[in-house]
């Protein structure tokens, strides 16, 4: 029978969804996460168990203001979202610490979604979640960002309209840390009432090295109380914290929430939930100082219906067989000139004349999350289209720093290259050059789940696969891990038309299994 067998195994995501918030409604969860500056946004992902997701859609087309986010802007964007169902409604509010915080609404998860609309525009305010109260009114509690607002460590929250198109009432800060290191980067508060009780869960202490905070009062604006229900204890599990809250329809309570794995990303555990005499809820299991800590494997949610203590993507390979699967996103918003296709197993990327020689400043490169287990992320190649001098064309581990495998028309013919840049601003090395490229290449970047990663080629003739010396890094974006990507450009200024290069699907493979094709 479903549940009473079954067990997970955390992280149930294993794959860079940061800031997860998901909402239940009926036997379906749904979940969101920050996106930043990649553009579809918002993420929208599907379970029915809890353990098992798919990304299914984006809630957020393109990110605005459109001109604005026609750049590269690292580190701004979406920010950490939340979504809520109410009257029929699913309702995500999210923040772009530059701009405001905005909304976006839909009947169906999957889409259409509205195009966003500003709720409280502003500088500062990030983190936003609602609460339909009992009155009927709206309440909207919200975090601040210290490098746009000048503090933090501050919970406010704000009434809004009931069509969520601005607010109606005065910020109240319910929560102020000031200064105090237990609240030392309070932000993420997700906002919920139940048996007459407010609750805000808020992590505290940084991504890395964090904690998971959790306040009550019978009276919104407070005076409230708090206790530290989930940190690291004895696990090797750094900074549990900022996540959701979800039931499942028997009434069992569960805690989504995020881990900082450096380069990887920000990687998403589940965590049971239950409930102490004194009324507080207790996350994961009980650790040694007797603050909850996150569980490895654990019994599976009460609709688990199959046994499997498996770590899955929540995507796998993109065959190219018709519109882009939904975890390809651009750097920037996109253009329709960037790209032709996808259909009939091959991806056409015009070489867009704007390179002056740093990939993180493109922003039709199209790429997506790594695996964070030991995988190869194979695509074949077609260049015969690379007819400007000095453009280029391959695949890319983009993160502060990056590598790519590919080819670079230099003199009148294509070249094999592999080539690394290290910090922003630093110029790129050569690694290896490979034999003149006449027709497709077959390329293939092999990672370790963790920090590395290993590059190899093979002509696609049948001929054997070329590893390439040397172990290379992978590092953290801003705010996000390493992304795998491709790409194809020319020099910045170069007039030449018609510069392109075609691919195959990407394929991922993890552990030695592809995951399904989407």
């Amino acid at each position: 029978m479903p549940g009473t067998t079954a067990t997970y195994r955390n992280p149930i995501i294993d794959a860079d969804y940061s800031d997860p918030d998901a909402v239940r409604v009926g036997d379906d969860f749904w979940m969101v996460a920050s996106s930043f500056t990649m553009a579809p946004g918002l993420p929208i992902l599907h379970s029915t168990d809890l353990v098992h997701w798919k990304h299914v859609a984006n809630a957020l087309p393109r990110l605005e203001p459109a001109g604005h986010f026609a750049l590269t802007r690292p580190g701004g964007g979406v920010w950490a979202p939340s979504i809520r169902y109410h009257d029929g409604r699913f309702v995500i509010v999210y923040p772009d610490p530059d701009h405001g915080i905005f909304v976006v609404t839909a009947t169906d998860p999957r889409g259409p979604w509205t195009a966003p609309t500003a709720v409280l525009p502003g500088r500062g305010r990030i983190d936003p979640c609602l609460l339909w109260d009992d009155d009927g009114r709206v309440q909207l509690v919200h975090g601040w960002a210290e490098s746009r607002a000048g503090f933090k460590n501050r919970l406010t929250v704000i009434e809004v309209s009931a069509d969520l198109s601005g607010v109606v009432g005065p910020a109240v800060d319910i929560v102020d840390g000031g200064h105090l290191s237990e609240f030392a980067t309070l932000e993420g508060p997700k906002l919920y009432k139940r048996d007459g009780w407010y609750w805000i869960f808020a992590p505290a202490g940084g991504v890395a090295t964090g904690w998971q905070l959790v306040f009550r009062s019978r009276h919104l604006h407070g005076p409230y109380e708090h206790r530290t229900v989930l940190a690291q204890g004895n696990t090797e599990v750094n900074g549990p914290h900022q996540g959701a809250w979800v039931d499942t329809p028997t009434g069992q309570d569960w805690f989504l929430h995020f881990q900082d794995r450096g380069p990887i990303g920000r990687v998403v555990h589940l965590q049971p939930m239950t409930w102490d005499a004194d009324g507080w809820p207790e996350l994961g299991e009980r650790g040694p100082d007797g603050v909850g800590q996150p569980v490895v494997v654990g019994a599976s949610p009460d609709v688990a219906e199959q046994d499997g203590p498996v770590r899955r993507l929540p995507y796998g390979t993109d065959d190219f067989g018709g519109p882009l699967a939904p975890q390809w996103a651009w750097y920037a918003n996109p253009d329709t000139a960037w790209s032709a296709g996808p259909a009939d197993g091959l991806l056409t990327l015009h070489a867009v004349a704007d390179d002056a020689g740093d990939l993180r400043e493109l922003g039709h490169i199209l790429g997506q999350r790594l695996p964070g287990q030991p995988a190869s992320l194979r695509t074949t190649l077609y260049p015969d289209r690379m007819s400007v001098d000095g453009s280029r064309a391959g695949v890319v581990l983009l993160g502060s720093g990056y590598v790519w495998l590919g080819v670079i028309r230099t003199g009148g013919t294509t070249l094999l290259t592999l080539r690394r840049s290290g910090a922003p601003g630093t110029p790129e090395v050569v690694l290896a050059v490979g034999p003149p490229v006449s027709g497709a290449v077959r390329l293939c970047l092999r990672t370790d789940g963790e920090s590395t990663a290993h590059a190899s080629w093979a002509l696609d003739d049948g001929g054997p696969w070329h590893e390439l010396d040397g172990e290379l890094a992978l590092t953290a974006g801003r705010w996000v891990g390493t992304r795998v990507g491709l790409f194809a450009s020319s020099p910045l200024g170069s007039t030449a038309a018609g510069a392109a290069a075609t691919f195959g699907p990407l394929e991922v493979v993890v552990d030695g299994t592809e995951p399904p094709l989407i």
